[in-house]
């Protein structure tokens, strides 16, 4: 199963992912950050949410070096996975063009709960560079395919959560 968790910045996905994983020793739940540590909000941002997870979670730093296709392939299959997040997936690619279809396909194949999360970037402002728009279509197009084969999509907005219908 599928689910992916959607939302803006700050608006508690991260938190509601980490709450649908549960609890359980690292060989069943499995962190995958995709975030690289860049500046010092960064580094506080990190840092809440390692202390927010359970010590017992494994973690797998999966930063623009190690390709998150092959990483979400090579976990132990049947473990909870929580993916956080395709935002910075996408942000940490060159000409935010990542391989979203492979990713799609390897979390198709785990017979275990994968748990994506993902910021919203289409209820914002249209962005004013021509990266911004390259990244929030990346990024859009990248949330929309994990829908479709999500099989349940969830957004989250001021810490409370709406079940998503398709379209």
């Amino acid at each position: 199963m599928i689910i992916l968790v959607l939302g803006g910045a700050r608006s508690g996905k991260s938190a509601l992912a980490e709450r649908l994983a549960g609890d359980g020793p690292s060989d069943e739940i499995v962190y995958v950050a995709t975030s690289p540590v860049a500046d010092a909000d960064m580094v506080e941002r990190v840092a809440a949410h390692r202390t927010r997870r359970p010590p017992s979670w494994a973690t797998v730093e999966c930063g623009p070096d190690l390709d998150l296709v092959a990483c979400a392939a090579a976990l132990n299959p049947s473990a909870t996975l929580v993916v956080e997040s395709l935002t910075a997936w996408v942000a940490g690619a060159a000409a935010f063009s990542v391989d979203v279809a492979g990713l799609c396909e390897a979390l198709c194949a785990r017979p275990g709960l994968s748990i994506v999360v993902s910021d919203e970037v289409g209820m914002g402002v249209h962005p004013s560079s021509e990266a911004g728009r390259r990244f929030r279509d990346g990024l859009g197009s990248a949330n929309q395919a994990v829908a479709a084969v999500a099989g349940e999509v969830l957004l989250v907005v001021a810490g409370r959560m709406l079940r998503l219908d398709r379209a």
